[in-house]
């Protein structure tokens, strides 16, 4: 008795499940600020893990099943970003994956011990995720208080006296502001004034006086970009040339387009190798693929840092195995033991959750560019 050939739908049907489960998926959940003050970065950022995902998955994924990444916008609330978590682990992703800022992280924390999921590379410098080690979060970068805490050194070395501290009122503010501290302390100075502003309504009109009444030769200003290159324009207009110093977390092109004229001079730490050093593997690496997808545009810091990450995610996926647990993965990332991504070596352990301690200094050029 012959069999009765399938009809075109049943067929096509059964190519569909048949695709499914040859190329299965890994889902990774990402709540970000892709609108409000840090936008830029996180874009740019976003940008770099998504070619190195895109990569991976073009070349068939990770054993077998391809990665894909579900974004939120939390637009930079804390609450919201909270939120957005809760709602990618209810859909059954394995991992949260680097999301932005240090009050949005702090409000997830919770979620990550109650619901057993790592999260891999998030996106702020702030010490609270790396001292004491918690279990569920991995950090790739190295910490805001080791830039400032750098900044204040060197500004002491090239013998600038009169610093002035300006933080958001937050908690990122006084994380990055106590390394900053530490660093007044390790030179026996203290800031001329230390300010804070208030980061959901930030307003520089009672701010700038008191600068310019200190005569600052720099100001350390630790904020989100939008809210620096508003403060920045005030206090130009206001008379000040003061050298102005900000966080890695405003490494980004977009930061200095919206500085405009006041971007020129201006100095930002970083916490990856240079962006135009072919020398560094991990950036030719990068700049190689950007060009290959004849994508516009140039490496940026930002962009190298979620490549960077997207690189971490996927070594822990790879070795928790097919179909990875979020307990396999927090258990696969434990396991790296000086595990190169490109001329930069990754470690973790059990009591040691910080994958890179790497830090410098870069300006803004004429041209708009950083430059070491």
């Amino acid at each position: 008795m012959k069999k009765s050939p399938l009809r075109p739908a049943t067929a096509f049907a059964m190519l569909c499940l048949l695709a499914a489960s040859a190329f299965g998926q890994i889902k990774i959940g990402q709540t970000s600020s892709f609108t409000g003050p840090v936008a830029s970065g996180v874009k740019e950022g976003t940008d770099g893990a998504k070619l190195y995902i895109d990569q991976v998955n073009s070349r068939g994924g990770v054993l077998g099943q391809r990665i894909e990444l579900v974004s939120l916008d939390d637009k930079f609330d804390a609450t919201l970003a909270a939120q957005n978590a809760k709602t990618l682990i209810d859909q059954g992703v394995v991992a949260l994956f680097f999301n932005r800022g240090t009050p949005q992280t702090q409000a997830i924390l919770p979620l990550l011990t109650e619901h057993r999921i790592p999260l891999i590379a998030p996106s702020t410098g702030a010490m609270l995720l790396h001292e004491p080690v918690h279990p569920w979060v991995f950090n790739v970068r190295a910490t805001y208080q080791k830039e400032a805490e750098r900044a204040v050194r060197h500004l002491s070395l090239i013998g600038v006296e009169r610093i002035v501290l300006l933080q958001s009122s937050d908690a990122f503010g006084d994380d990055g502001a106590a390394g900053a501290l530490k660093g007044f302390a390790a030179v026996g100075k203290t800031p001329r004034v230390h300010i804070k502003y208030d980061r959901s309504k930030p307003d520089f009109a009672p701010v700038v006086p008191k600068i310019i009444e200190s005569d600052a030769q720099a100001v350390i200003f630790i904020g989100a970009g939008t809210h620096v290159s508003d403060g920045v324009a005030a206090l130009r207009d206001a008379g000040s040339r003061a050298q102005i110093v900000t966080l890695s977390n405003n490494a980004s092109s977009g930061f200095v387009k919206a500085l405009k004229d006041n971007a020129r001079g201006t100095v930002v730490s970083q916490v990856f190798p240079y962006e135009r050093s072919m020398s560094a593997p991990i950036v030719k690496e990068l700049a190689d693929l950007l060009a290959a997808t004849k994508a516009k545009g140039e490496v940026t810091p930002a962009m190298l840092e979620g490549f960077a990450a997207a690189k971490v995610m996927v070594e822990a996926l790879r070795r928790a195995g097919k179909d990875p647990t979020r307990d396999r993965i927090r258990a696969a990332l434990e396991t790296f033991k000086r595990v190169d991504i490109g001329g930069l070596e990754v470690s973790f352990s059990p009591t040691d959750h910080t994958g890179l301690d790497y830090s410098d200094l870069s300006i803004i050029g004429p041209n708009g560019a950083f430059r070491r």
